[in-house]
C-alpha cells in the first residue's frame, strides 16, 4: 500500500473525479453518436416504436388503477381502455371533425386571396426586397430546386414507411400493456452476467429514467391537450380562418416544450394579417390570444401538472431541445429532450454522490509517514 500524505491523496482523488467525468462524457457522446446513426438508418421502424413507448408509459397507471380498484384482469382492464379511448375518438370526429373541415375548406379557398393580398402588400410596402427576391428566383432554374428523382423516390418510401409503421401504433401499445412488468423480469434475465450490485443499480437507473419519461409525457400530454382546446377556442371567437386545426395542431406540437408558441407565431400571425377580413387588428387580437394561453400555461397548469419534475431551467430546455434534434435526427430527439436531459443531470448527481460516498474510507486509510 502506498504511503500517501492527505494533500497527495486529495489530489489523487480529485485527478480520479476529473478522469471519471471525462470518460463518462465520452462514454455519453459515443452512445448518443451510435443511436443518432441507429435513429436514421431504421427511423421507420423506431418512431412508431418510440410513439408506442411513450403512449404506454402514460397509460400504464389507467391500466394499474382499473386493475387494483375493479378488480380487473390485465387483459380486461386493458381492453376496457382501448374500449373507452375508441370511443372518445369517435365522439371527437362526430363534434370537432366537421367543423374543422369546413373551417379547412374555408381556408382553402381564401389562399388565393390572401396570397394576392400578401404579394400586395409586400410590393407597397418593401418594393425593392420584392424586385430581388423575384430576380433571385428568375435567375433560379426550376429543376435545380427540384429533387432529384431518385432522392424523391427515397423520401417517399420513407414517408409511406413511416404512415405504414405509425398504423401499428395501436397494437404496439396494446401489446406494451398487456406485458406491463414482465418486461423488468426479461431486463433482469439479460443482466445475468453481473454481479447482484450491479444490477440493482442497473435496474435503479432505469427505473428513474422511466419515471421521467412517464411524468414528463403525462403532464406534457395533458397540458398540450389543453392548450390545443384554448387555442382553438381563442381563434374561433377572434375570427381566424382554420381556427380549429391551428389551434389543435399547435397545442400538439407543446409536447415539445416552446415548439407550438414558435411555429405559431410564425405561421399563424401572417395568416391572420393577410385573410380577406384580416390586418392589424386581427394579429393583435391573435396575439393577445397566444399571450392569454401562454401566461395560463406557465403560471397554472405547469405548476399544477408538472411540479417542475425536471428541475430544469427554460434555458437549459431549449439547448436541449436543439441538441437532442441534432443527435438524435430531428423529431424523436426533440420529443426526448427534456426526459434525457433530466435523465443524464440526475444521472451525473447519483455517480458523484457514490463516489463521494467512499472518500470518508479512504481517508481513513491513509498512512502519514513519521516525522
Amino acid at each position: 500500500m502506498l504511503n500517501l500524505t492527505k494533500g497527495e491523496e486529495r489530489l489523487l482523488r480529485y485527478t480520479l473525479m476529473v478522469f471519471s467525468a471525462v470518460a463518462l462524457a465520452c462514454l455519453i457522446v459515443f452512445v448518443v453518436w451510435v443511436l443518432g446513426r441507429v435513429i436514421a438508418t431504421f427511423n421507420a421502424l423506431l418512431l412508431p416504436l418510440a410513439v408506442a413507448g411513450v403512449i404506454a408509459l402514460v397509460l400504464a397507471p389507467v391500466v394499474e388503477f382499473l386493475q387494483r380498484h375493479l378488480r380487473m384482469s390485465r387483459l380486461a382492464a386493458v381492453s376496457s381502455l382501448f374500449a373507452t379511448l375508441f370511443l372518445a375518438v369517435i365522439a371527437v370526429l362526430l363534434l370537432v371533425v366537421p367543423t374543422a373541415l369546413a373551417q379547412v375548406a374555408q381556408f382553402l379557398n381564401a389562399v388565393p386571396d390572401m396570397a394576392q393580398q400578401g404579394y400586395q402588400s409586400l410590393g407597397n410596402k418593401f418594393p425593392a426586397a420584392l424586385r430581388a427576391a423575384e430576380d433571385a428566383l428568375g435567375e433560379m432554374e426550376l429543376q435545380a430546386l427540384l429533387p432529384e428523382a431518385e432522392t424523391a423516390a427515397e423520401r417517399t418510401f420513407s414517408y409511406i414507411g413511416i404512415a405504414v409503421g405509425l398504423g401499428f401504433v395501436p397494437l404496439y401499445v396494446f401489446f406494451a400493456l398487456i406485458a406491463g412488468n414482465r418486461l423488468r423480469d426479461h431486463v433482469e434475465e439479460l443482466l445475468f452476467l453481473l454481479d447482484k450490485e450491479s444490477q440493482d443499480e442497473v435496474l435503479y437507473l432505469g427505473g428513474l429514467f422511466v419515471n421521467y419519461m412517464t411524468a414528463f409525457f403525462r403532464g406534457q400530454l395533458i397540458i398540450a391537450m389543453l392548450m390545443g382546446v384554448m387555442l382553438a377556442t381563442g381563434f374561433t371567437l377572434v375570427g381566424l380562418q382554420a381556427a380549429i386545426l391551428f389551434g389543435l395542431a399547435l397545442g400538439l406540437l407543446n409536447i415539445v416544450p416552446y415548439l407550438g408558441v414558435i411555429v405559431g407565431l410564425l405561421t399563424v400571425l401572417p395568416v391572420a394579417y393577410i385573410q380577406p377580413d384580416g390586418g392589424i387588428q386581427l394579429v393583435g387580437l391573435v396575439l393577445l390570444v397566444f399571450v392569454v394561453v401562454q401566461f395560463i400555461e406557465s403560471f397554472l397548469l405547469t405548476p399544477k401538472i408538472m411540479a417542475d419534475q425536471s428541475g430544469l431551467h427554460p434555458a437549459l430546455v431549449v439547448i436541449s431541445i436543439l441538441f437532442w434534434g441534432i443527435a438524435l435526427g430531428g423529431v424523436i430527439g426533440m420529443i426526448l429532450a427534456v426526459p434525457l436531459t433530466a435523465f443524464l443531470v440526475t444521472l451525473w448527481k447519483h455517480v458523484k454522490t457514490r463516489f463521494q460516498r467512499t472518500l470518508p474510507a479512504s481517508e481513513s486509510r491513509v498512512e502519514v509517514p513519521p516525522d
